[in-house]
């Protein structure tokens, strides 16, 4: 498998899987973000985390991030942190809509990240989930008022759990006012999305999106079902998604082989695929499953952007949307 795959949003014992970013605009980043060390003077607020309710005297100026999704919220309201975990690999996958600033320290990974680096930063929150370092949270605490979201309990990583998580981080930095304007933007940014595929004869299109990889000598499909957030984010835009799991699929997506793709051969495939490990390009050259699918023969597959992040927040659902509109009215 190529190992750039490894670096996405899920627990990082986890970790064989697909990550990326986009590259188009956000409207919600035309002005430049504020570090998260400017000035707030609100009085005290609540956020709710998966613990419960975390109580911080003043909007919190000085925030350390370790998990890229909650980076993104931040910038996402204009506000950088402080500290970001795996900063490397963020740059890498997260679309440069979201970047971080030069000031940001890296505080180590997200499956170890760095409590003296941390706690050298002086930070008044935290922002983590134990998904990824289930036995830090105490430890953490002991440092700074700690938000910690398993962004796959329950019904899994949904554009609702999305929504949520974004609104409670932008409590935590006074910024409640810039996310409804965020999720606003964005809602508009739905509709003209819809115009363009209406325009283009795509209204109402039927899908799968699948990100995939070698693994093993053969083509391993990440099929991404109706608990996800990139599916409920074209969902929005008034696109339908074919792919059914016969079970539960924790992390929003099922693993399966190229013979699967018979399931939806009536629909348009959408794909995520490396410039370097292409598996729908000379690989399926002669393979019969693949030469006859019905969207192989009518010609409706759509290759996305080879870093497209399936795993992120408002800014990478626009970034998704344009990847998807583009793909299938040029």
């Amino acid at each position: 498998m190529n190992k750039k795959w490894g670096y996405f949003m899920l627990p990082l014992a986890f970790t064989l899987v697909l990550a990326g970013c986009g590259t188009a605009g956000n409207s919600a980043q035309e002005s430049q973000p504020t570090t998260a060390t400017t000035e707030n003077t609100a009085g005290p607020v609540t956020v709710t985390d998966d613990h419960g309710e975390v109580k911080l005297d003043q909007p919190a100026k000085r925030v350390v991030v370790l998990e890229w999704t909650f980076a993104e919220d931040l910038i996402a309201v204009g506000v950088q942190p402080v500290g970001n975990a795996d900063t490397a690999d963020y740059k890498l996958w997260v679309t440069p809509d979201a970047a971080l600033d030069a000031s940001v320290t890296d505080v180590g990974t997200r499956a170890e990240p760095n409590l003296e680096a941390i706690a050298a930063l002086k930070p008044d929150l935290i922002i983590e989930t134990s998904d990824n370092t289930p036995a830090l949270y105490d430890q953490l605490k002991a440092i700074a008022p700690t938000l910690d979201y398993n962004m796959y309990k329950d019904k899994g990583y949904d554009y609702d759990r999305m929504v949520e998580v974004f609104n409670e981080i932008a409590k935590a930095v006074g910024k409640e006012d810039q996310a409804k304007q965020v999720l606003a933007d964005l809602d508009t940014h739905y509709d003209d999305a819809k115009e363009q595929l209406k325009t283009a004869g795509k209204e109402g299109m039927h899908y799968a999106l699948t990100q995939a990889f070698t693994s093993q000598n053969a083509a391993s499909l990440r099929m991404f079902t109706d608990n996800s957030v990139v599916v409920d984010t074209l969902d929005n835009i008034g696109l339908v998604n074919d792919w059914k799991s016969d079970q539960f699929e924790q992390y929003g997506f099922s693993t399966v082989g190229i013979e699967s793709l018979s399931k939806v051969k009536d629909s348009s495939l959408l794909y995520i695929v490396q410039p370097d490990d292409d598996v729908f390009g000379a690989p399926m050259k002669n393979n019969s499953v693949w030469n006859q699918l019905d969207f192989v023969k009518e010609k409706r597959t759509y290759a996305l952007d080879g870093t497209t992040w399936t795993f992120g927040g408002p800014i990478s659902s626009k970034v998704l949307v344009d990847q998807v509109v583009g793909a299938v009215t040029k």
